[in-house]
């Protein structure tokens, strides 16, 4: 057999997959860049609360491994799932038209057996660090699958909101498997990672927009129009100004830094209400906000080093 090329999993029904598609395929599949996106938090919120109650890395490194593997892995599930369960809106979406499970490359029943394995060797794993880790990965689990994916996502304009609650989880993941959940750091980091979300996922929604409304999805853009998802927008990252002063335990550095970073977004939020191009806008929010979370979260870690 050419090493170059493996057999695909569809029992013959398609020609030979290529190495390089293969990854490109499953790397679709996990939706890669947004499972990294969530693995940063549960890292962030672990190191936080090894630094907080005074312990070693060295001496946790297993734990970590655990937490790590144990979160992506369900993370992975989910997103699998995801894709399982909206194949019909992918099919008419251009952004997704190329994922296996529109091409057919992955067959679904095989995805769908992938994304069950993935959650339940997740949950094991996690299980093997704290139960409230564990709970923490299956409320952000049930919540995406469930109550976003498979029930708010087609019918309700708050189906961001929750699926903002499953991404939200993801620091108290990390941070559960060493401490208790319930202190103000873990809470805070929630609240940010939630809150965020919104004016993210509202730029997405507006880029798309057109493919959403083809393919029935209920988001705030498709159902309101842009002027309220503007307003929107404002509105959530205006509510991210105070949240930096209750993480006061992390130094003025990080404070002032997270500051500058909230005023930045805030500024070009309020643009949208002068911008002629109103797609060009939203894209620019978007790019704002993948760097603003990337670097607040890794700001945290570099301030504790």
């Amino acid at each position: 057999m050419n090493k170059n090329k493996i057999p695909s999993i569809n029992n013959g029904k398609t020609p030979l997959l290529s190495a390089s598609t293969l990854i490109k395929d499953i790397k679709a599949l996990l939706k890669a860049g947004v499972l990294v996106a969530n693995v940063l938090p549960v890292f962030s919120g672990f190191w936080l609360a090894l630094h907080f109650s005074n312990k070693s890395f060295v001496d946790y490194w297993e734990l970590f491994l655990l937490t790590i593997v144990g979160s992506t892995l369900v993370m992975g599930g989910a997103l699998i799932l995801n894709n399982w369960y909206d194949v019909d809106i992918d099919t008419i979406m251009e952004r997704t038209k190329n994922r296996p499970t529109v091409t057919g490359n992955i067959p679904l029943n095989i995805v769908l057996i992938m994304g069950i394995s993935f959650t339940i060797i997740g949950f094991v794993l996690l299980l093997f660090t704290t139960v409230e880790a564990a709970i923490y990965g299956f409320v952000g689990w049930f919540t995406y699958v469930f109550l976003y994916t498979m029930w708010s996502k087609r019918r309700y304009t708050f189906n961001t909101i929750i699926g903002s609650v499953s991404g939200a989880v993801t620091p108290l993941i990390g941070w559960t498997a060493m401490e208790s959940g319930f202190q103000l750091i873990p809470i805070i980091l929630f609240l940010i990672l939630f809150i965020f979300q919104m004016p993210h996922t509202f730029a997405i929604a507006m880029k798309k927009c057109k493919e959403y409304r083809a393919a029935g999805v209920a988001m705030l853009p498709v159902v309101r129009g842009f002027a309220v998802t503007k307003v929107q927008i404002v509105v959530y990252v205006v509510c991210l100004l105070p949240l930096p002063f209750f993480l006061a335990p992390l130094g003025t550095i990080f404070i002032v830094l997270a500051t500058i970073l909230n005023l930045g977004w805030l500024a070009v939020s309020i643009r949208g209400f002068f911008a002629k191009n109103d797609l060009k806008w939203a894209h620019a929010i978007f790019l704002y906000s993948v760097n603003y979370i990337t670097i607040l979260f890794l700001l945290m870690v570099i301030v504790t080093i």
